[in-house]
């Protein structure tokens, strides 16, 4: 196992992916230094031959553990998991660990994607779309996706986190898409339990170190 000592995060304030793993290495009490690239600024720093070489990928988060090196949140979020596996993001036990699962992966794969940098200048760029409906686009998927997640809940205890007593995966998921929700405006009436809980998950130490607001990078 590589040195904890020299964890690197490759991060962008306001990345909703580099987020979860703020949250996350904050949870777990590690140690980072914190590399800034800034996803629009000069056409993206993402794309600089420095970064691409180290990250064909050009994204961000990437983390950089001595001689190893790994992008992808979810995949990043597992390695933590197994670097320091207290506290537990993702549960043991078989059917809690699906659902968590199954809850981030709902927003890291069929949410936050469409909201991606790329995505957005695309829709921008080659199709002409100007910024109100392109806003309504963000929304349209926002709103979609936690009102289902919200359907999916329903029924369930109320409880600090998402599943149960402890942040999970899912916390550290639900809270950056959150705040894309308040920068979209979206109606947040379509999903108010998981809102009030990332909001008061918001406020906890772990998550608010992590927030955009707090960043090295992030604009005065």
């Amino acid at each position: 196992m590589t040195s904890r000592s020299r964890l690197q995060l490759y991060s962008f304030w306001r990345s909703s992916a580099s987020y979860r793993v703020r949250i996350a290495l904050n949870l777990k009490g590690l140690a980072y230094e914190y590399r800034a690239i800034h996803l629009v600024k000069d056409g993206g720093e993402q794309f600089r031959p420095e970064f691409t070489r180290l990250n064909p990928q050009a994204r961000v988060p990437f983390l950089v553990d001595g001689g190893f090196a790994l992008g992808q949140s979810l995949a990043i979020l597992d390695y933590l998991d197994t670097l320091a596996p207290s506290p537990r993001l993702v549960p043991q036990e078989p059917a809690l660990r699906a659902r968590v699962l199954a809850f981030a992966h709902a927003i890291a794969s069929d949410i936050q994607p469409l909201q991606n940098t790329g995505p957005l200048a695309y829709l921008t760029r080659e199709l002409g779309v100007e910024e109100p409906r392109k806003d309504g686009w963000v929304r349209h998927w926002i709103e979609r996706g936690l009102a289902a997640l919200e359907q999916e809940r329903a029924g369930a205890p109320d409880t600090p986190n998402v599943f149960g007593d402890a942040p999970t995966l899912a916390d550290c998921v639900l809270v950056p898409q959150v705040y894309n929700v308040d920068r979209y405006r979206c109606d947040t009436s379509r999903f108010p339990r998981l809102y009030a809980l990332a909001k008061r998950l918001e406020s906890l130490p772990a998550f608010a170190a992590a927030h955009p607001s707090r960043q090295p990078d992030t604009p005065p």
